[in-house]
């Protein structure tokens, strides 16, 4: 510390800038839900971004950010109301787990042991269950420039063996929310957590129609083939020469063209250190009509690229709009899917004593 900054600290302490005071954080009382509890939402404003918090589901219920012309706007999908989420089947901007994703069969062998999770997603076990991360109320304690949450899944719940104790944290600095997360376990149990957060950069998502005209660009030399139930094959296949080759800006709605499917839907494999709080660039996406600009680094050694090939317009959001294919994207950072049952995949498993934990970063800029 130089001279003049330890004068400006003994003289003048309301000067001098902090993490804390840069980002204002507060919570309210949002509502209840019958037979489990009462929700908060906290707010969480900087210069740039205010993002919105809820209790149940660790929802990501709004980010709002600036454009070119320099109106703050939301760019997450969701519902103006506490019932909307409650009865949500879509995950709108929630946590999920205790395993995102797919588990074929909903099956997996554990020490030797097989266990048989609830079926909500045709064959498989998606997100965790029918009532997974994403339906409980999670306990929020304030930290700086954030607030953390925290969940207590017993043994047995939807299946899955050991009791989990998870949290995690969001924090916002200037242009950036970063998630962190962390989990235990009184038996090993396979753990993969993620946020599914619905984004457009149009803002004003209550009015957004698609996201076609977005340009995305993810770090990924290769990704997962999928069956025709969504689960990965077992191929790792080279990006080269593929629709999936996203290692450049490509505008979206032409591609999407391109791919044989519904829309995209599959893991992208990141490389990288296998060090947990090792972040490194994910995903780019861009908005040129707004100058919006979302990057996604993560510690995690995949990212699912979803573009709401599942919406169908029967879900009444924002404002009353009706959200429908290809109106949004998902950049769900996380561990490969099915990986519980795939030997070549990386590890899912977490084991007592051990800690997971990883860290993901959304910066909202402009061009």
């Amino acid at each position: 510390m130089n001279l003049t900054h330890l004068l400006y600290v003994l003289f003048c302490p309301d000067m001098v800038s902090t993490r804390s005071k840069m980002t204002q954080v507060s919570h309210q009382p949002w509502g209840e839900v019958a037979d489990v509890g009462s929700v908060d939402l906290w707010v969480l404003q900087s210069s740039n971004v205010k993002v919105e918090v809820l209790t149940l589901g660790a929802i990501i219920r709004a980010v709002c950010c600036r454009g070119n012309n320099g109106q703050m706007e939301d760019v997450v999908l969701g519902y103006d109301d506490l019932e909307g989420y409650v009865s949500d089947k879509r995950y709108m901007g929630a946590v999920v787990g205790r395993v995102a994703n797919r588990i074929a069969g909903g099956r997996f062998v554990v020490e030797e042991k097989e266990y048989q999770l609830e079926i909500n997603n045709g064959p498989n076990a998606l997100h965790g269950g029918l009532k997974g991360f994403n339906k409980a109320i999670w306990l929020a304690t304030a930290v700086e420039d954030g607030v953390q949450l925290s969940l207590t899944s017993p043994d047995e719940d939807q299946g899955y063996p050991g009791e989990a104790k998870a949290s995690v944290s969001y924090t916002l600095q200037g242009e950036t929310l970063t998630a962190e997360y962390q989990a235990s376990s009184t038996k090993t149990t396979p753990i993969n957590l993620t946020n599914h957060s619905y984004f457009n950069l149009a803002g004003q998502v209550h009015d957004a129609s698609n996201i076609y005209d977005h340009q995305v660009s993810i770090s990924a030399q290769s990704y997962l083939p999928v069956d025709d139930t969504s689960i990965p094959t077992g191929e790792i296949r080279a990006v080269e020469g593929t629709p999936f080759d996203l290692r450049q800006q490509t505008v979206i709605g032409p591609r999407l063209k391109e791919l044989p499917g519904p829309g995209f839907d599959h893991n992208f494999c990141l490389s990288g250190p296998k060090d947990p709080w090792a972040v490194r660039p994910a995903a780019r996406v861009c908005h040129p009509a707004s100058g919006r600009v979302l990057e996604v680094s993560t510690s995690q050694p995949g990212v699912q690229f979803y573009t709401a090939n599942f919406l169908d317009g029967s879900i009444t959001g924002k404002g009353g709009s009706r959200y429908g294919k290809h109106n949004s994207f998902c950049l769900e950072t996380q561990n490969w899917p099915d990986a519980v049952n795939q030997a070549s995949f990386p590890e899912c498993l977490l084991r007592p004593g051990e800690i997971y934990q990883h860290v993901t970063r959304f910066t909202f800029t402009t061009v």
